[in-house]
């Protein structure tokens, strides 16, 4: 029953445009598909309108690239953070087994 269950989400599709193309896609969430294709657009616009350019796949591509680059700069952002935490989350689980210790010993 479970994979009937996926079957049919996988099966929602919704209707979008990027860069006043119209596109057909499927996906379990079909606003979160939206949402997508909304931010494809307004990064292809963006491009377009400082390269001043009327070739789509060019656009397209630059688009790509600085979507690439963004998701690059956050990845890079994260990994700091989460190593970060645990460094942090190491150090205090080391305190907590150090304190432990002493309490058995005491």
């Amino acid at each position: 029953m479970a994979n009937a269950q996926t079957a049919r989400k996988v099966d929602d599709s919704i209707r979008v445009e990027i860069y006043d193309q119209g596109y057909t896609l499927r996906g379990t969430d079909p606003d979160y598909i939206a949402k997508l294709a909304e931010y494809v657009d307004l990064k292809m616009r963006a491009v377009a309108e400082k390269t001043s350019t009327v070739d789509s796949l060019r656009v397209a591509v630059l688009a790509a690239l600085n979507i690439a680059d963004e998701y690059h700069l956050l990845k890079k952002k994260y990994d700091n953070v989460a190593g970060n935490y645990l460094e942090r989350a190491n150090s205090l689980s080391g305190m907590l087994d150090e304190i432990i210790e002493d309490r058995k010993i005491g």
